[in-house]
């Protein structure tokens, strides 16, 4: 169905990298007691989770970033038992542990997220990271920076790892929340992808609805600061690109119902695919919204439902948006 890039890997930078830990349970009650159905414990970090779904669709990547300490070398066991290539930078602080707990209830569905800060990172650290950086850009087919920042990080940094792999000509897609993603256009990526609360953060300091047209207009002004190319994901409203080429909407056929937990990873999977390949836009939002989907309907982040895409993916309609 989908064919790899000709070229070598897509890099995934995941600086704030996490132990996942997952709690299934039916009909929680959140004020008392509760019996965990199941537990998942894996790597982490939204590029990990990049990572796995291109290398479930037949990509070759290569996870990069920072990690240290036990929940550090846990990501990482849990990372080689994968399959995953691997090339972390080690700290000497413990990376973070994340908690999910998604109730499985007769009745609502519903997920609560618990994320730890990160640790703190050193500029001697850093550095080491971007000659490690540098290094893996060689001959990589295009690289993911996503997620978030770990403590003592340079706001600007994603910005500067967006520019050092366009002066390689190794295209750059980034995925940041706040500060990182207001500077990160400055690095000329591109594709720059927040979901509408991210894009409003950005640039007016509040996540409140912005009114019709406030996504297309957030995303010309991360156009007009460097950007080639914004995709705004709006939830179970599907996904609007502001590009070069023209604006598009892409819409659902249905909600689907599940844990929203790394939807958006998905979605940056399939745009990243798409760039690899040269796939024209419409077609690009078409298969990024469908994995969307198809990861919330995935009890784990990082994975899909294969049955889910093949359903879901003919019926996305994809029209033009004018701008």
């Amino acid at each position: 169905m989908i064919s790899p890039p000709a070229r070598g890997p897509v890099l995934t930078v995941t600086l704030n990298l996490a132990l996942d830990v997952t709690y299934v349970a039916g009909d929680v009650d959140w004020d008392g007691v509760n019996r965990v159905g199941t537990v998942h414990r894996r790597a982490g970090g939204k590029g990990v989770n990049v990572a796995r779904v291109l290398a479930a669709l037949g990509c070759e990547v290569l996870v990069t970033g920072l990690a240290g300490g036990p929940n550090g070398e846990a990501a990482l066991a849990d990372l080689t038992a994968a399959g995953l290539p691997t090339a972390l930078t080690p700290i000497a602080a413990p990376s973070r542990a994340t908690l999910a707990v998604h109730d499985h209830g007769r009745e609502v569905r519903r997920t609560a997220l618990f994320n730890e800060p990160g640790p703190a990172v050193t500029e001697d650290e850093i550095g080491r990271f971007l000659s490690d950086y540098d290094t893996r850009l060689r001959g990589a087919a295009a690289v993911v920076i996503s997620g978030s920042l770990p403590t003592g990080v340079s706001p600007r940094l994603y910005a500067e790892l967006a520019a050092r792999a366009r002066a390689r000509g190794v295209p750059a897609i980034v995925d940041a929340d706040g500060e990182p993603l207001r500077h990160a256009p400055g690095g000329h990526p591109e594709i720059v992808k927040p979901n509408a609360e991210e894009l409003a953060r950005a640039l007016t300091g509040s996540d409140e609805p912005q009114g019709p047209g406030a996504a297309v207009r957030g995303a010309q002004v991360l156009r007009r600061s460097g950007a080639r190319a914004v995709v705004v994901s709006l939830g179970a409203d599907g996904l609007l690109a502001v590009t070069q080429e023209g604006a598009w909407r892409a819409a659902m056929p249905y909600r689907v119902e599940g844990n929203p937990t790394g939807a958006g990873d998905a979605l940056v999977a399939g745009l990243t695919l798409g760039l690899v390949e040269g796939t024209p836009w419409p077609e690009r939002l078409r298969r990024a919204a469908a994995l969307g989907a198809a990861a919330v309907a995935a009890p784990v982040a990082g994975d899909f439902d294969a049955d889910v895409l093949r359903e879901v993916h003919p019926g996305v309609r994809v029209e033009p948006e004018p701008v």
